[in-house]
């Protein structure tokens, strides 16, 4: 049955249009209404419920994996080979190469060819969630080449100054003072350099203290000691508008929460469950006689759906729930421990 919706829904740009637009204007229209009507039950149906079927993916982990064994050539090679054979998915491949080819335990490691990956990325991608890492990479990588050439330079003129002294022996002393302070600032540079090298990585290994969701900008943030680490677009309840006051009202919640727990056999890729309510919901609640409800997740796209891709952040159709795309999901997850606050804001 998936394949014949597959099948029906062949036009990918059409439906990231329709759901863009706030009113059906053109002839076209009823048709992509057509085709929401029949994606929006898959899509929302199951939303906040733990414990759902998992069910198999494609990921990157094998070039991952390669990576992070040291096998830095097949993982190139098997990069390739995602981007062969799934063209939608360049931008993450650039990405990952270009962190291949400028990683630091790379001997074989080409900062040259790094920012041909990261200037394709931001060039050919402009809209891709990876732009901003990218262009913090071609920065702080071409300073590094600066450096590097700064290092070569003042190499050589030591080695001018050494060969100088074998043939003036006057001046010995004084030019091996030079050498001296000469080599200490090498020592300088080379430890900017390392500093710049773990820079490149740090958002890829600092954990996130905090998280801050904007329900009127539709945006996630994840912070670590204050400084933005990265920002997602993101969908929220059918009803986002206002503070979640009951279960099945499809809002999403307004205050201060903590991840408390995670679910990696999600029926929406995988999930971060929020302690809502808190104890000012729950007051709320029962001074309005309701029920305050649960189940609130920052989570992925229903399975089956992670070709909708960015475009499902065009409408908001959770019950209540933050979701963001399968591949934001799986990062948000590496970097959010368990414990993190969550501060949801109007």
């Amino acid at each position: 049955m998936l394949q014949m919706a597959n099948s029906a829904i062949i036009n990918h740009k059409a439906i990231i249009n329709f759901m863009g637009n706030k009113k059906i204007t053109s002839k076209g229209s009823i048709c992509y209404l057509f085709l929401w009507m029949i994606f929006a039950p898959f899509l929302l149906s199951g939303c906040g419920h733990l414990n759902e079927e998992l069910q198999s993916r494609e990921t990157f982990k094998e070039a991952n994996d390669l990576f992070n064994q040291g096998d830095y050539s097949s993982a190139l090679n098997k990069y390739r080979q995602i981007g062969e054979r799934n063209p939608a998915a360049g931008d993450r491949v650039l990405f990952e190469m270009g962190i291949v080819y400028s990683s630091p335990r790379n001997k074989q490691k080409d900062y040259h060819k790094a920012l041909e990956c990261f200037s394709k990325l931001t060039k050919d991608y402009p809209q891709s969630a990876y732009r901003k890492d990218s262009e913090m990479m071609i920065f702080n990588i071409s300073n590094v080449i600066i450096k590097d050439k700064t290092i070569s330079s003042m190499q050589a003129q030591i080695e001018s100054m050494r060969l100088e002294t074998e043939s003036r022996g006057d001046e010995i002393n004084a030019l091996k003072k030079n050498v001296e302070a000469l080599e200490q600032e090498i020592s300088g540079k080379e430890r900017e350099i390392n500093a710049l090298q773990q820079e490149i990585f740090a958002v890829r290994k600092v954990p996130a203290d905090r998280i801050v969701i904007e329900k009127k900008e539709r945006r996630l943030t994840l912070l670590a000691n204050g400084k933005v680490m990265k920002t997602y677009r993101i969908a929220l309840g059918g009803n986002p508008t206002g503070p979640k006051e009951r279960q099945g009202d499809n809002k999403t919640p307004e205050g201060t929460y903590t991840i408390d727990s995670r679910n990696r056999d999600s029926r929406f890729h995988l999930s971060l469950h929020i302690s809502y309510p808190n104890e000012h919901d729950k007051r709320r609640a029962r001074e309005l006689g309701v029920s305050p409800g649960g189940d609130i997740m920052i989570h992925g796209i229903k399975n089956g759906f992670a070709w909708v891709g960015d475009a499902h952040a065009d409408a908001d159709w959770t019950r209540g729930c933050i979701a963001v795309t399968d591949e934001e999901i799986e990062e948000i997850d590496r970097l959010v421990p368990n414990g993190t606050i969550v501060d949801i804001r109007p």
